[in-house]
C-alpha cells in the first residue's frame, strides 16, 4: 500500500514526511497533559499515554509534549520524563519535545536525558527548543536559580551551540568542555569494544517571534511556530525563516511547522462547549489566577466582564473547532495561508472522552489510515 511505503521512508528522514490520507501535509500532536477540574495528574498522564497511542494508530507522525511550571492544568513540566514513558508504549510514532525550555536548563543535562531517549527509542526522537521560560518569571528565577533571566535568553544561541556540540561529541581539541562527554552518545562508539549507534535526536527550534525564526533560518533548522497562542505573527515569522534560511547539513530547503489549536465533535455548538473551557482556562492564567481546566459546564456559566468576553472571541478565532468538516476547512485554510509543511494539532478541553474523539474525528476527516501496521 502506498501510504504503508510512505510511513516506511518516513522513518529515514528524520524531519520530512509524506502526508497521509488526504491531508495537505503531514499531521502531528502537541500535547500538554491538561489536568481538568476533577482529574488527576495520574489520570491526565494516562490519557496523554492513550493519546500517543491514537495517534500512532491512526498516522500521525509526531508526537510532543511541551514544558510547563507551576501551573495546575498542565501535567508536562517533564517532558523528558513523560516521553521516556511515552517509548515504551509506541513503536513507530515520532516523539519530541515542543519544547525543551533550553535556558532552564545545563545543556549538558538536557543532552544526557535526550541521548538516554535516543537509546531508548532509536531513530524517532526531536528536541524542539525555546529560549521562553515557559512559566512566569519568578518560577522561571527558582528554576535557573538566578535573577538574571533576560541574560539566559541572550544567551541562547551559545547554549544551543553547547548542546549540538554535546550530542556530537564535537568539543575541539583545547576546549573546556572537550574530555567531558554526553553518555549516552557517540562516545561509546570510540572507546575500546565500543559500540554506538550514529544516530542522536534531531534538533528543532521552536519560537512565538522573529529571534528563533531568524535563528533556524541561519542554522539551517526545522522550525515551529506557536500560531495557537501567537497567531498574529506567524506569517511574519515564517517568512523570516525562509528568507534568512541557508542550506545545512540537516536540510537543504526549509522546513516549517505550526502548532495549531482545533477540536472537533459531533455537532458545532458541542465544540464550541469544549472550546470554551481552554479560553476560561487562559483567561485564568494571564490574569494571574492559573488553575484547572474547568468542566464545559463550569465555562458556559462564568459570567465574563466586557475585557474578558473580548478576550474569548479573540482567543477563539484563532482555534479551528465545529464538526469534523469544519475542522478540515479551516486547517485547510490555514496551511494555504502560511504555506507550512507539516501542523501539530493541540486541543485544550476538560474531558478525556471529547479530547481522544476530536483527534479521532480529524483523522476521520482526514482520511488517515485506521491502524497502522508493522513497518
Amino acid at each position: 500500500m502506498a501510504d504503508e511505503q510512505d510511513r516506511r521512508d518516513d522513518q529515514r528522514d528524520p524531519i520530512r514526511a509524506r502526508p497521509l490520507g488526504s491531508a495537505p501535509v503531514p499531521l502531528s500532536v502537541l500535547d500538554l497533559a491538561t489536568v481538568g477540574s476533577g482529574v488527576t495528574a495520574a489520570e491526565a498522564l494516562r490519557t496523554t499515554t492513550e493519546l500517543a497511542r491514537l495517534a500512532e494508530r491512526r498516522g500521525f507522525h509526531r508526537f510532543w509534549v511541551a514544558e510547563h511550571h507551576s501551573m495546575p492544568g498542565v501535567a508536562s513540566s517533564s517532558p523528558a520524563v513523560i516521553l521516556a514513558h511515552l517509548a515504551a508504549h509506541t513503536e513507530r510514532i515520532r516523539l519530541g519535545s515542543g519544547g525543551v525550555m533550553l535556558p532552564n536548563h545545563a545543556p549538558l543535562v538536557i543532552a544526557e536525558q535526550f541521548g538516554t531517549l535516543e537509546a531508548f527509542a532509536p531513530g524517532r526522537v526531536d528536541l524542539g527548543l525555546g529560549r521562553a521560560p515557559g512559566t512566569d518569571g519568578a518560577t522561571a528565577a527558582a528554576l535557573r536559580r538566578t535573577e538574571r533571566l533576560r541574560e539566559g535568553a541572550d544567551d541562547f544561541p551559545q547554549q544551543l551551540a553547547e548542546l549540538t556540540r554535546f550530542l556530537d561529541d564535537s568539543f575541539p581539541d583545547g576546549h573546556r568542555y572537550a574530555r567531558i562527554h554526553a553518555v549516552p552518545g557517540p562516545v561509546q562508539g570510540t572507546v575500546p569494544g565500543g559500540v554506538q549507534s550514529a544516530g542522536r535526536p534531531s534538533i528543532w527550534l521552536l519560537g512565538s517571534s522573529g529571534f528563533s525564526a531568524r535563528l533556524a533560518g541561519m542554522l539551517g533548522l526545522p522550525f515551529s511556530f506557536a500560531h495557537h497562542f501567537s497567531a498574529a505573527n506567524t506569517v511574519p515569522a515564517l517568512d523570516l525563516y525562509r528568507e534568512t534560511f541557508r542550506p545545512s547539513a540537516v536540510l537543504d530547503q526549509p522546513y516549517a511547522s505550526i502548532g495549531v489549536s482545533a477540536f472537533a465533535a459531533e455537532d458545532e455548538k458541542e465544540a464550541h462547549r469544549q472550546v470554551l473551557t481552554g479560553a476560561l482556562a487562559m483567561i485564568r492564567l494571564r490574569t494571574g489566577r492559573p488553575g484547572l481546566v474547568p468542566t464545559p459546564e463550569e465555562a458556559e456559566g462564568y459570567e465574563s466582564n466586557e475585557i474578558e468576553r473580548d478576550f474569548i472571541n479573540s482567543w477563539l478565532a484563532n482555534v479551528e473547532y465545529g464538526t469534523p468538516d469544519q475542522v478540515r476547512e479551516g486547517l485547510d485554510g490555514l496551511i494555504k495561508r502560511t504555506g507550512v509543511d507539516e501542523i501539530k494539532i493541540t486541543a485544550n478541553a476538560h474531558g478525556r472522552e471529547a479530547r481522544l474523539r476530536s483527534y479521532e474525528l480529524i483523522a476521520d476527516a482526514y482520511d488517515l489510515p485506521t491502524a497502522q501496521t508493522e513497518a
